[in-house]
């Protein structure tokens, strides 16, 4: 969750207005990943979070600049609020002549698990002030997999609007069916794409060594995938005691509503009985529902249910890619040995 809170409405400020348009892509300057890419890796494991700036054009989120949040524990006695560390950031920011407008925020994640209820809130605290925000999610550890591990992800507009209307907390089964909303429902991955100005690409190519062999290139046909395995295996086993927690959940809310459906039933067979016994003294009859008698049972959220299958399948996902990675490998040297 993003420690900073939501942003302060800074559109009366910066003028920036909604667009209408479905968002397309996220285009992240260079320097905007390296900042993140720094920021989580040398305060890793512990999460840390920090506000996304930029510009809000027509089916593109361009993010030009960032700034990190501080922890709690960094901040002296509680003096600066995030409030004010947030107005004064932005007057320094608008001084030096940088894009201030808020477009989200990003946050770094263990193990690439991302899909927790602390995302939604703050979207939704996000949505109050900006109609379309981003969250860049960064994983510290997936660096070692060769990729760059940054997620552009943001709420689908079903969900949202659900969620906004009813709570995130009080939407159930039912509520989100009747809406059309799955799991797979809840969050959308957006495409980023990397931009670096001319000058940056200019530097960056006469700064570029000549293409030799290295040792480090060698290391990329490693064929140990044992300490990736080991980690995604303990996640697995995580997700499973949730799914299992969580079937316990609903089965215990299936069992109470059955046996309150049959109380009620015998109630309203024996109150039936005394009615008729009723009518034949020529007495009035007793109503026949008693709204005192079975107070309804609260139905458990769903959103707890579908974060937990979506951790679920994000890590059988990662799984699947390091072992086809491996077997990729496996072949590729195979290949090589015929030769």
């Amino acid at each position: 969750m993003a420690q900073g809170g939501p942003p302060l409405n800074f559109a009366s400020i910066t003028g920036n207005k909604a667009q209408d348009q479905p968002l397309r892509s996220v285009q992240l300057d260079g320097h905007v990943v390296l900042k993140i890419v720094k920021h989580c890796r040398e305060s890793y494991p512990t999460l840390v979070t920090g506000q996304l700036l930029g510009l809000d054009i027509g089916q593109t989120l361009e993010v030009t600049d960032c700034y990190a949040f501080p922890r709690t524990d960094e901040q002296d006695d509680g003096a600066m609020d995030a409030s004010s560390y947030q107005v004064d950031m932005m007057r320094c920011l608008r001084e030096v002549n940088i894009d201030n407008n808020t477009v989200g925020w990003y946050q770094s994640t263990k193990m690439g698990v991302y899909q927790a209820e602390e995302l939604i809130t703050t979207y939704l605290s996000y949505q109050e002030s900006i109609k379309r925000c981003i969250c860049i999610v960064y994983d510290p550890v997936g660096m070692g997999s060769g990729r760059l591990p940054l997620r552009a992800v943001t709420l689908k507009e079903a969900f949202a609007e659900a969620a906004k209307k009813e709570g995130v907390l009080s939407l159930t089964f039912e509520k989100l069916r009747a809406k059309g909303v799955s799991r797979k429902d809840i969050f959308e991955e957006i495409p980023i794409t990397l931009h670096n100005s001319p000058l940056a690409a200019a530097m960056a190519t006469a700064l570029e060594p000549e293409m030799t062999a290295a040792q480090s290139d060698t290391e990329r046909l490693s064929l140990s995938v044992a300490p990736k395995l080991e980690s995604n295996l303990s996640l697995l086993n995580a997700c499973l005691d949730d799914v299992f927690l969580e079937q316990q959940t609903v089965s215990q809310y299936a069992r109470a509503l059955a046996w309150q459906q049959q109380q009620q039933a015998q109630w309203l067979q024996r109150r039936r009985q005394e009615n008729a016994g009723r009518r034949a003294n020529g007495e009035e009859p007793l109503p026949e529902e008693d709204p005192n008698q079975f107070k309804p049972i609260k139905e458990p959220p769903a959103i707890d249910g579908f974060l937990v299958f979506n951790q679920l399948n994000q890590v059988c996902n990662q799984l699947n890619g390091i072992t086809a990675q491996g077997l990729q490998k496996v072949a590729l040297l195979q290949g090589f040995q015929r030769l």
